[in-house]
Order: C-alpha cells, then sequence, then structure tokens
C-alpha cells in the first residue's frame, strides 16, 4: 500500500524540481526530510511541504507506521506554460516562458 500527495501548477522550473528530487528518492522520510531543509534550493521549500502532505495522508489514511516510511516514488511533470513579452530594442519583443510544474510523490511502508 502506498500513499501518495500531488503538487499542481507550481511556479517552478521542472528541471528545478527534478536535480532535488533525484537527491531524495529511494530514502527514509526522515533522511529525506533532513536533506530537503539542508538543501539550498527553492524547490526544496515546494517538496518539504509535499512529503509532510504524504506522511500524513500514510498516516491517517492508510495507519501506515510513519516510522517505516521511505520515498518510493516521485516525479514531475511540466504543467502549462504561462507566455510573457519582454520589450526589446527598436520595437521588437522577446517571449518570456514562466514554467509550471505538478509533482507526485508517494510513500510506502518498508518491509523487511
Amino acid at each position: 500500500m502506498e500513499a501518495r500527495a500531488y503538487l499542481k501548477y507550481a511556479r517552478i522550473s521542472p528541471r528545478k524540481v527534478k536535480i532535488v528530487l533525484d537527491l531524495i528518492r529511494g530514502k527514509d522520510t526522515t533522511t529525506a526530510m533532513a536533506i530537503l531543509k539542508n538543501t539550498p534550493k527553492a524547490a526544496s521549500e515546494y517538496l518539504i511541504k509535499l512529503l509532510n502532505s504524504a506522511i500524513s495522508n500514510a498516516e491517517h489514511n492508510f495507519n501506515m507506521n510513519v516510522s517505516d516510511l521511505y520515498v518510493s516514488e516521485c516525479f514531475v511533470c511540466p504543467g502549462p506554460t504561462l507566455k510573457r513579452i519582454m520589450p526589446r530594442a527598436q520595437g521588437r519583443a522577446d517571449r518570456i516562458l514562466k514554467r509550471t510544474s505538478h509533482v507526485t510523490m508517494a510513500v510506502k511502508e518498508r518491509t523487511e
């Protein structure tokens, strides 16, 4: 049994989130939380909240033991891209792409 948590429409690029997700994949939740709290990346704030949500879902919805949980699956998908215009010289305009992310995190109980 696994508990999932989703973060949709986060205003951060999926490329930046993927770097931090690769650090915590497969780790137990206490280690993953320590890694996230000590990683100086913008995505860490989003992922701390998401990990807490997944742990709470496991505890309250599935009656799992919190001390046995580990991050079994975590991935990021691109969300919709906001297109903005930046004025440039001689009346031209450049497009700025403000990317969004959909992050999924699942935790499972470790069975040994």
